[in-house]
């Protein structure tokens, strides 16, 4: 194919980077959005064309795509996300930077690929300079109705679950904001709750043929401690089960089978580390997704508050990876650096869209994606062979601070194919740690539990008697100590 795998920062006034979105290949041609540039590429064997969103306003544009909005119907594929169309830098400032958001617009294109024509479907702007309608974040196929179903969530107006026939008329379903779905049988299940400040609060299913909705709570975790902010990021069904991957791990269940959602703990450390800006990929029967270390950070803390997120968002526990759901297994095949934003097959390879830098606050805009993003080519069988060695190292105040809120259980670390794996901690005190043991077998099943001595100083847990998923409680709270997990 005539493209390129690497994207130095280019024009594009936004908020830090954005990042290649959207990888999709269908009928001969791959698609990905290159945001902030405001770019959709469409890629084949002997052409490569670009469309820069002038159907939606004047160019220069910017923006295009931050959530992975595609799907494919017949021989289009449907791209959807947010533009600005003109973009609107103000400039710097007084300490600050910052965009007008005037021209902010959703969208919906279609993209025929046996043509290679763009339309625009659908968009709207409620021209406000620093607010913005609902970003679309997912689009679901309806083939009952020969819709196609849109998430919004990210947004001031205009949030929730809306219709959109193929013709450009839109209808609203479901007026809870909504960040992400997946479809399971005959319903579309559609993550509620304001992502940013709460996370995922509760789980609504459509029936695609009636349009009855149907509201699911958030159960416990089979490690039985409390999670906190599960900032929902993607979405995916296997096994006739609904996966709703969150800041902290998993969400898993199918209530019509009478299995109520319950919380399987993962890369729960405490910090940002999440599955957010990234698509789940269903492969081989699983599901690929990517938790990521760095995906939105505040860049320069101007108030108290802001400090704690800063600390929040800017704490690297680990590196970003590339995580194989296969129930009962969880595996990591893959490790990459500040985050993942897209995944895709093609061919025989895994296509794994990545970038250097996170999205940032308000008040720190750039004239210029911030970003490194690239492409990477993985071939399938990763899928099958040995994980590669990755460690994790994560400071003990945050799930100490956890604590405090009634919480404080962390990890929940894959060991699926590792013939080695350790857990150092470098304690200021003696405590007591309990170590937690589970699966994602189906049904789920709470976890065993086995508990160590910790003394003062550096304690060595050999995790090889271990197997499934671990996570960790430390009795007493240690501010000052380190957990380091090693898995090799």
């Amino acid at each position: 194919m005539k493209m390129n795998y690497r994207y130095p920062p280019r024009y594009g006034p936004e908020w830090g980077s954005g990042g290649i979105y959207g990888l999709r290949f269908h009928n001969g041609t791959l698609y990905f959005t290159l945001a902030f540039e405001g770019e959709a590429h469409f890629i084949t064997e002997d052409s490569h064309k670009i469309y820069e969103f002038e159907l939606v306003g004047p160019r220069p544009t910017s923006g295009g795509d931050t959530y992975n909005a595609v799907e494919v119907v017949d021989e289009y594929i449907y791209f959807g996300g947010w533009v600005h169309a003109p973009a609107k830098y103000r400039g710097k400032g007084e300490g600050k930077a910052t965009i007008d958001f005037s021209n902010k617009y959703s969208h919906v294109h279609e993209y025929d690929t046996e043509n290679q024509e763009v339309r625009l479907v659908w968009k709207e702007s409620i021209h406000h300079p620093s607010e913005w309608a609902g970003e679309v974040s997912d689009i679901i196929y309806n083939p009952y109705t020969d819709e196609l179903l849109l998430a919004r969530e990210d947004g001031h107006t205009n949030l929730g679950v809306y219709s959109l026939s193929r013709n450009g008329r839109i209808r609203l379903l479901n007026d809870k904001p909504s960040a992400k779905g997946c479809q399971m049988h005959d319903l579309a299940f559609f993550g509620i709750g304001k992502n940013y400040r709460k996370g995922l609060e509760e789980i609504h299913a459509l029936d695609m043929i009636t349009e009855r909705w149907e509201v699911f709570p958030l159960g416990e975790s089979l490690d039985g401690g409390k999670y906190i902010q599960p900032h929902l990021g993607a979405m995916g069904s296997v096994n006739n089960r609904v996966f709703a991957f969150v800041r902290g791990g998993v969400f898993v269940g199918n209530p019509h089978n009478d299995e109520q959602f319950a919380f399987v703990r993962l890369f729960d450390f405490y910090t940002f580390y999440a599955p957010f800006r990234v698509n789940a990929l269903p492969i081989g029967g699983g599901i690929l997704v990517g938790f990521n270390a760095h995906h939105d950070a505040y860049y320069r803390p101007r108030t108290q508050e802001e400090m704690i997120y800063h600390r929040f968002t800017n704490t690297i526990p680990g590196p970003s990876v590339l995580v194989y759901f296969a129930p009962p297994m969880v595996k990591i095949v893959g490790v990459f650096g500040a985050r993942i934003t897209s995944i895709e097959k093609v061919d025989g390879k895994i296509l794994v869209a990545t970038n250097t830098t996170p999205n940032v606050g308000a008040l720190d805009a750039t004239p210029f994606d911030t970003g490194n993003k690239d492409i990477f080519v993985l071939p399938e069988k990763i899928l099958q062979e040995k994980p590669p060695a990755v460690s994790f190292s994560v400071p003990l105040a945050f799930p100490s601070e956890g604590k405090r809120m009634g919480a404080g259980v962390f990890g929940g670390i894959p060991l699926d194919g590792y013939d080695n794996a350790r857990l150092i901690i470098k304690a200021s005190r003696d405590n007591r740690l309990k170590v937690y043991e589970y699966d994602l077998a189906l049904p789920l099943r709470d976890a065993d539990v086995e508990e160590f001595d910790i003394k003062k100083g550096r304690n060595v847990i050999d995790l090889r008697t271990f197997s499934g998923i671990v996570s960790f409680e430390l009795e007493s709270e240690d501010f000052s100590g380190v957990a380091r997990i090693e898995l090799w």
